[in-house]
């Protein structure tokens, strides 16, 4: 059965001598000392190894089962999700007001890749839960957030979000479900919702879904559609729980991985809910939960891969196979270990280089929330706005690679379940889909995120790797991260300038390269995150730092991406500035 050691030294280098946390004017940041966050990190991680990752593996095989209209989790999840409710570890970053401890969204999403290595499909429970709570604190009416938001925190209620439909799911201005207003002010809410996660369990007392609806009089398309509040038990005046409202799951999907989470089809009929934020302006409102899930999303996809990896580490240092064509190194043994083998040290350097670099891209760009919403930072917001579809799109192309490169670390024996490597390949899979197809995501950056606020959030960010480059001329150790990222930078923007020059008299040239672009970019910005911990790396040994060897092996590691991994940026413009002739050569007839 595979394990997990929560990464923690990691952690603390990029909060600590990266992101220098402590030293921020972010209000709550000068509370994070290392002392603090290695506490918190570190009970986690034994909440991870200890109760968590010992279910991953019996949730995969046993699932989730349907039983009188009630959904089963896996055997252990009670237990489970009961000792994660009685840490606190569901209120890490909620509002005080509400029962939450009121730390910066960086320590959630910290903690959050820990349990998600743990256990993804577990930890979806809680995920999507902090979602919907955020929506509510968001959009919600004062009474609605004192009605929902304590008992949400804690996770004696959980949440979900209700959007695809059986015949649409990106295209939501098609959906069908309705929403019949009241005398009473609630509405009716009718239609079914497929692929909810965490749509129905036994491990909350109450399920609030929110749910896109069209209500009268609000046109065709997505500006018709509002969102609503729709309790699986509606609650009293007094907060206790009422009758059951009219949703009902009527099946959970059989899927690929995250076996332990129950995606279900969700029938509502005339089910009672309530407006969330403005009458027509649901997607705002519900934007705000696919925002923070798809930065979610993000994460999951290295978190997988995280964990993946340190169990192909270990196999390639135990298993012996072959001789090292440079010398024994295991004259007592048959064979050496795998880890000799250079091709093995490649895959398991793409993995190491691809999961610390994302850890940090993640870490900024929680950061950036941070200074949003605690410094009221517009430029943050903007950046992260941008940085949204590249994180979640990326990482999870990456991470689900990562995970099949672990798994092939392996060889035969990754293919066999017991060794638990395919469950990672599995469970990786989902994230490139989910929360927005990637394609969608590659759109959405070429379509609108480049454009926005007149380009002035990319401009901004490549201001930003110009200013990094710049800060370190003269110091020759920087040079292979700099030169590099310089490199890199020019393709990017040289693909940005073709979709100027191009995409406007044919609006295909630039989204026959978007997907090209999402990457491209995720290169870059893998680049500006090696070159920061680099720096960060080379300030504490020249400050006569203790673990010499661990960042010298970060020093080591960063190079190898930005010698092995960014020369793809070339690629990727080769391939944008091909346009889109190539790509839609063929008629429809011909496929």
């Amino acid at each position: 059965m595979p394990s997990y050691t929560a990464p923690v030294k990691d952690m603390q280098f990029v909060l600590h001598h990266v992101l220098k946390v402590q030293a921020s004017p972010i209000a709550g940041y000068s509370d994070l000392d290392e002392g603090f966050t290695s506490a918190v990190l570190e009970e986690a991680g034994k909440v991870a190894s200890e109760v968590l990752a010992p279910l991953n593996a019996t949730g995969d095989r046993e699932g989730c089962h349907l039983e009188n209209g009630v959904v089963r989790t896996p055997k252990g999840f009670d237990a489970a999700f009961a000792a994660m409710k009685e840490g606190g570890w569901t209120a890490l970053d909620c509002d005080p007001e509400y029962g939450g401890q009121g730390l910066p969204y960086l320590m959630g999403t910290a903690v959050g890749e820990i349990f998600v290595s743990a256990n993804m499909a577990f930890n979806m429970y809680q995920g999507l839960t902090h979602g919907a709570y955020s929506a509510i604190h968001a959009h919600g009416t004062p009474e609605q957030k004192a009605k929902y938001l304590p008992k949400m925190v804690s996770c004696d209620w959980t949440g979900t979000m209700n959007l695809t439909e059986p015949h649409c799911g990106t295209d939501l201005g098609m959906m069908r479900t309705k929403a019949e207003p009241q005398a009473d002010g609630s509405y009716k809410i009718t239609g079914q919702k497929i692929f909810i996660s965490a749509g129905e369990h036994d491990l909350a007392e109450n399920i609030i879904h929110l749910v896109l609806a069209k209500a009268p009089g609000g046109g065709e398309g997505t500006k018709g559609i509002s969102l609503f509040i729709v309790p699986k038990f509606l609650v009293n005046e007094d907060g206790s729980l009422g009758a059951r409202n009219a949703v009902a799951v009527g099946k959970i999907e059989e899927k690929m991985g995250i076996h332990g989470n129950a995606t279900c089809v969700m029938n509502y009929d005339g089910a009672t809910g309530w407006l969330l934020g403005d009458l027509h302006k649901g997607m705002k409102a519900m934007f705000t939960m696919m925002n923070e899930a798809r930065l979610g999303v993000g994460l999951q996809g290295y978190a997988v891969a995280e964990a993946a990896y340190q169990n192909a580490v270990a196999y390639a240092k135990d298993r012996l196979q072959g001789r090292d064509v440079t010398g024994v190194k295991n004259p007592e043994g048959p064979a050496d270990p795998l880890i000799v083998h250079p091709d093995i040290r490649r895959n398991l350097m793409d993995q190491k280089s691809f999961v610390e670099g994302a850890r940090a891209l993640t870490f900024w760009a929680a950061h950036l929330i941070d200074r949003y919403h605690r410094a009221e930072d517009m430029a943050a917001d903007g950046l992260v706005g941008l940085l949204t579809p590249v994180i979640k799109g990326f990482q999870t192309d990456k991470g689900f690679e990562m995970a099949v490169q672990a798994q092939q670390v392996y060889g035969g024996h990754g293919y066999i379940e017991e060794w638990g490597m395919s469950q990672f390949a599995r469970d990786a899979r989902i994230a490139m889909i989910y929360e927005g197809a990637n394609g969608v995501q590659a759109l959405d950056l070429v379509g609108r995120k480049l454009a926005a606020d007149g380009g002035k959030h990319v401009m901004a960010f490549f201001e930003m790797v110009r200013a990094e480059c710049k800060a370190h001329d003269g110091d020759d150790r920087m040079k292979a991260f700099t030169d590099a990222l310089k490199t890199a930078s020019k393709q990017l923007q040289a693909a940005g300038m073709y979709f100027m020059q191009n995409g406007m008299k044919n609006p295909n040239a630039a989204l026959s390269g978007s997907y090209d672009f999402m990457h491209l970019m995720g290169h870059v910005c893998m680049g500006l995150m090696w070159t920061r911990m680099a720096k960060a790396a080379y300030e504490a040994l020249d400050a006569g730092a203790a673990d010499k060897d661990y960042l010298q092996t970060k020093v080591a590691t960063g190079r190898y991406y930005m010698a092995r991994q960014l020369p793809a940026c070339g690629m990727h413009l080769a391939r944008i500035e091909s346009g889109a002739d190539p790509v839609m050569a063929l008629a429809a007839e011909a496929f």
